[in-house]
This record gives structure tokens, C-alpha cells and sequence, in this order.
């Protein structure tokens, strides 16, 4: 079987499930912004941003160097599984403990005046959990992946998002309608129910991550309670520059959310934090094709490394992964009149403008994630800390100049620039340190005229759908035509 065929179908297993999950998940993102005011919305919108930001810590980079090291020491799949959970383990129960203690504290800051507090308090407890559960499950959805379990690594996925979008749906409209009609355990029901409480929705999403726990029940009876120091020393070592480059991308990617709700006017922060988390979830579509990439690319790469042609695999499946980011990118914003509607509410459709400057941004994520592998591959961890740093300090810096002024806009092109920064830097060292040879001159091409299609597209034919899709099919016929040998000959070839 062709290489390329093997990675594709991998990308697509153990992709699909989290493309489809994230999608029943977006769903909810019109039921949200129909329910909640735009305020309110903020609030889920900055209480996201905060938990992924702890999310990195607690998960230590130990995903990547599982897999990693699974890799290198190939007669020690048990020491390295061992090792890995037990350091998120001991780090997850550290926070949760710590976070208990002060969850009071931690609510206080949160809350923007003191009648919020208590409610801020609930929050902050649900997240807690939440972070730990979700924590200490990371190494077993990576041992799914590692032994080419798909199927129950899908279930798990769907178990998750099942439950979430299912208890969602129970409190913002079951329950409120037994109240209404005064069914069966009505007035019971009703001593408690507190009506469109966004504390509902993380209230869902920790029964989902403790089903999702009960679930992988089985991987955490695989555990032995031996752990390799020594082995443990050098995963330790190839692990922080992980976590502090992974802290520095979730930095990149949440900070603009919880500085907006601090740098603006306390009159009108939430609402902006409201409309700009809505439009964000647009841009979801180009973010679940880069997670369903990641998702079957990583262990592929790591798997691969040791064949002879491996450089060679890694530059074609750039060039495919920039054409197919191209044309997503192209196609969201040609049809953005139609995804404006799973917002629902006009008061959030004002934040548009920003969607091009977020989705050029994820594009250069998801190169820049492709690029990654070769810190990773040659034990250079160090470099990803570097580049990723560097996003961050155009992040943090750029926010607080330009979010006073220009509000979100100006966080969507603070984001857009430290992706491309952290892109470009990627690229440049990766070439000098472990040189693989892609074809620049035609991922270009690609790039530069999709770009000028989306924006031409978006701010001169203003969001035409007509004109827009018709961009996009001659786009798609150009890139087929001078592709199609090159295609053939790749899903053909048997090593």
C-alpha cells in the first residue's frame, strides 16, 4: 500500500471521529447565542479561555513525548506509558487540590462585580474538575491512538459529545418545559432550576468528561505502579520545551479573549467578548480539519522517521495540506453569508469582518504544525519553545496596543500576524537544523492566491456568494489540472 494512502486513511480514522464531535458541538453554538445574551455569551467565552490555557500545563507536553518515545525505546511501551500518565497524574492532582483551596479567591477575579461572585464560584468549581478529568485522560486517548485502536477511540469521542449536547439540551429546554406544562416532578424541578444559567453548560460538559473517564476505565487498569526514573529524566527534558511552547499557542490562541474582557470598558466588554467568541466558531471548520491532521499525523511522522524516504513523505504531505487549507479557507469565506446563520442573532454578525484575518491565521497554523515535526523528530524541543515564545510575546504586547482601539478586530490581526511570525520561523530554522526538502515555490502560489481570493472575495465583491463560490471552482479545476500527475504517480507508488 502506498505510504500516502496508509496516512491518509490514518488522518481520516482517527480524525473523523474529533471532525464530527467538534461539529455536533457547533451545533450548539446557534442554540447558545439564541438563549444567552451577548454578555453572557461572553462569559462562556472567557471561562473557555482561561481552562484551555490550564489545559496545557496540566497535560506537561507528555502527549507528544509519549509518542515520541514510543519511538525510541520501542521495548519500553510500558515504562514510557507508565511515566507519562503518572506525571500529568501528579501535576492534575496538585492543581485540583490547590485550586479548591482558593476557588474562592479565583472567583473574585474572575467575577466583574460582586454580585457575580457566587455564581463565578460554581464556575470555577465545575472547571476544576473538569480540567482534572480531562487532564488525566490524555495519555490514554494517546495509548488508543499509539496501538491503532480507532473504533474505541471514536466511541469515546462521541461518548463525550454526546452527553455534553444531550445535558445541554436537558437543562436550556427539557427541564424548563416540565416546568412549564407541570409534568411529572415539576415542582421539584422547579425549587432548583434556575432559567438560561450559563452555569448549565460547564455543569454538561463535566458529566461528559466523567463519562469519558468511565469509558477509558479499562486503559488506566493497564497502569503499573513502577516508575522508570532515568527513563523518566529524559522524557522530562524533551517534555517542558513542549509544555512552554504549547502554553505560549494556547496563549496565542486565548488571550485576546480574556484581555478584551480586562482592557475594555466594563460596559461593553462582555458583549465584544460575546460577539467575537461567535465568529470565532465560524473559523471552527478550518480548525477541525488542522486538529483532524494533527490527530493522525502525529504518530504517522514519529512511525515514520526511521525510513529512508521519510523527509521526502514529510514535504508531500505539506504540499496536499497547504492545497487543502487553500481551498477551505477560499470556500468558508465564499459562503460566509450562509455560516452567518448558525449564529442566529444579528447583534453578532458585526464581528464578520473578522473571520478573514482568523482564518488566514489558522492556515498558518496548521503549517507551522506540520513544520513542527522537525524539532520533535531531531530531539530539538528547544527550538519550539523559541518560536512559540515569540508568538507570544506578539500576542501579549500587540493586544494590550491595539484592543483599546479596535477592539476584537485588532485581535484577530494580532493573531493572524503571530501565527505567520511563528510559521515563517518554523520554517527557517527547520531547514537549517534538520533540512526537508518541500516544494516553497508551489505552496506559494497556493497561499498567495487564495489569500487574494478570500479578500477579495470578503471586503470587494462584499460576501457575493455567486461570485465568491465562482472564485473557488476555478480555483479547485486550476489546482486539479496541475496537480493530477503529480497526484496519480503519489497514491500509486508502493513505498
Amino acid at each position: 500500500m502506498s505510504v500516502y494512502k496508509k496516512f491518509l486513511g490514518q488522518t481520516m480514522v482517527y480524525g473523523i471521529s474529533t471532525v464530527f464531535s467538534r461539529l455536533f458541538n457547533f451545533i450548539l453554538t446557534p442554540i447558545y447565542t439564541s438563549v444567552y445574551k451577548k454578555g453572557v455569551y461572553g462569559i462562556f467565552t472567557n471561562m473557555y479561555a482561561n481552562a484551555s490555557i490550564i489545559n496545557a500545563i496540566l497535560a506537561f507536553g507528555m502527549e507528544s513525548t509519549y509518542f515520541r518515545y514510543l519511538n525510541k525505546y520501542e521495548d519500553k511501551r510500558q515504562q514510557v506509558y507508565n511515566n507519562s500518565f503518572f506525571c500529568i497524574a501528579f501535576i492534575s492532582i496538585l492543581f485540583l487540590i490547590t485550586g479548591l483551596t482558593f476557588s474562592s479567591s479565583i472567583a473574585g477575579y474572575l467575577a466583574n462585580k460582586p454580585n457575580e461572585i457566587s455564581d463565578y464560584g460554581h464556575y470555577v468549581s465545575f472547571f476544576l474538575w473538569i480540567l482534572f478529568v480531562d487532564a488525566i485522560c490524555v495519555i490514554p486517548f494517546a495509548k488508543l491512538r499509539a496501538d491503532g485502536r480507532p473504533f474505541k477511540y471514536s466511541v469515546a469521542k462521541f461518548l463525550n459529545i454526546g452527553c455534553f449536547v444531550g445535558f445541554n439540551l436537558i437543562f436550556l429546554f427539557v427541564l424548563p418545559s416540565i416546568i412549564k406544562h407541570n409534568w411529572i416532578g415539576a415542582s421539584w424541578i422547579n425549587s432548583w432550576y434556575r432559567y438560561q444559567w450559563i452555569g448549565y453548560v460547564f455543569l454538561s460538559n463535566l458529566i461528559a468528561s466523567i463519562a469519558t473517564l468511565l469509558y477509558l476505565f479499562p486503559e488506566f487498569l493497564k497502569l503499573q505502579l513502577r516508575f522508570d526514573k532515568k527513563l523518566f529524566k529524559d522524557m522530562f527534558s524533551y517534555s517542558w520545551p513542549i509544555l512552554v511552547a504549547n502554553l505560549s499557542f494556547i496563549v496565542n490562541e486565548n488571550l485576546d479573549k480574556i484581555v478584551l474582557q480586562k482592557l475594555l470598558p466594563l460596559e461593553i466588554a462582555d458583549g465584544e467578548v460575546g460577539i467575537y467568541g461567535a465568529v470565532c466558531k465560524i473559523a471552527i471548520f478550518l480548525s477541525l480539519f488542522i486538529t483532524a491532521f494533527r490527530l493522525g499525523a502525529e504518530p504517522f511522522f514519529f512511525n515514520h522517521a526511521k525510513e529512508v524516504n521519510a523527509k521526502n513523505t514529510y514535504a508531500t504531505i505539506l504540499k496536499y495540506f497547504v492545497i487543502a487549507l487553500s481551498v477551505l479557507f477560499v470556500g468558508i469565506i465564499a459562503n460566509i453569508e450562509l455560516l452567518k446563520f448558525f449564529i442566529r442573532k444579528e447583534e453578532y454578525w458585526v464581528g464578520l469582518p473578522a473571520v478573514p484575518y482568523l482564518l488566514a491565521g489558522y492556515v498558518c497554523l496548521g503549517i507551522y504544525m506540520n513544520l513542527s515535526i522537525w524539532y520533535r523528530l531531531s530531539d530539538q524541543t528547544r527550538f519550539g519553545l523559541y518560536i512559540s515564545l515569540a508568538g507570544a510575546v506578539i500576542t501579549i504586547i500587540l493586544n494590550i496596543v491595539l484592543i483599546p482601539k479596535y477592539s476584537y478586530m485588532g485581535s484577530a490581526w494580532v493573531s493572524m500576524l503571530a501565527y505567520f511570525v511563528m510559521m515563517v520561523l518554523s520554517y527557517i530554522l527547520g531547514q537549517k537544523y534538520y533540512p526537508i526538502p518541500y516544494n516553497l515555490k508551489r505552496i506559494l502560489i497556493y497561499l498567495i492566491i487564495s489569500t487574494i481570493i478570500v479578500f477579495s472575495s470578503f471586503f470587494l465583491f462584499d460576501r457575493n456568494i455567486y461570485i465568491g463560490n465562482g472564485m473557488l471552482i476555478v480555483f479547485v479545476v486550476a489546482i486539479a489540472y496541475f496537480e493530477k500527475g503529480d497526484l496519480m504517480k503519489m497514491l500509486k507508488r508502493k513505498d
